[in-house]
């Protein structure tokens, strides 16, 4: 039997066009039974059965305060959470879920080509990348920088785009624990166009793979 993802993309804020593609990728790395849901009564009921709970380019207050009590005391108990791109911008007010994720998200230049710096190979959802990885994207500024209470995988070379703001130490990617679980970001993902691309792909599996405590 397949572990079993929440794939939650609920946003009171912006809303990515790119959503119905990103489920789909999920769905179509055939190695999770995938739940897919908007409605935040599904973060309500247990979440022990899910081997990850993935917020998918979600914005603004998605969770009700019970949602927030079971999510938080699922991660903590060892459950696996994994953020992709927009899921930076969400829950500004829950003090918790800026400690969970490891950042919030400040701002972005225009979306455009650039390069990233893969800082560490040896994880599942970077060991397949090259040194730099050429990719397109909206190369997110974080309001702080998660290096210290995160394991960075990836950063930003600012110099390679317009616009960056963090500077020479710009994290795109990186992995923590909280309590007994564990959390994987990534702030690529914005245009639907990324979910086709297969570096990417592996990107999210092993991402989610780790998460979900299924790769090392």
């Amino acid at each position: 039997m397949a572990p079993r993802l929440l794939v939650h993309t609920r946003t009171t804020d912006y809303r990515h066009d790119s959503i119905p593609a990103a489920v789909a990728a999920v769905r179509a790395l055939g190695q999770f039974d995938v739940e897919h849901t908007e409605d935040p009564a599904a973060l309500e009921a247990a979440l022990d059965g899910y081997a990850a709970v993935v917020f998918l380019s979600t914005s603004g207050e998605v969770l009700t305060p019970a949602g927030r009590e079971r999510l938080a005391g699922y991660v903590e108990a060892g459950g696996g959470f994994v953020g992709v791109h927009a899921a930076a911008c969400t829950e500004y007010g829950w003090p918790y879920y800026g400690e969970l994720l490891g950042a919030r998200f400040d701002r972005h230049p225009a979306h455009q080509p650039g390069k990233a710096v893969v800082e560490d190979r040896t994880h599942p959802a970077t060991r397949h990348l090259p040194a730099v990885w050429a990719f397109t994207d909206e190369w997110y500024d974080f309001r702080t920088n998660p290096r210290g209470t995160a394991r960075v995988l990836v950063c930003a070379d600012e110099s390679s785009y317009e616009g960056g703001g963090m500077g020479a130490d710009h994290p795109l990617v990186w992995c923590r624990r909280q309590g007994s679980g564990r959390v994987f970001y990534t702030a690529l993902g914005h245009a639907a166009e990324a979910y086709d691309d297969p570096d990417f792909r592996q990107h999210l599996r092993g991402g989610i793979a780790w998460a979900a405590g299924l790769a090392h």
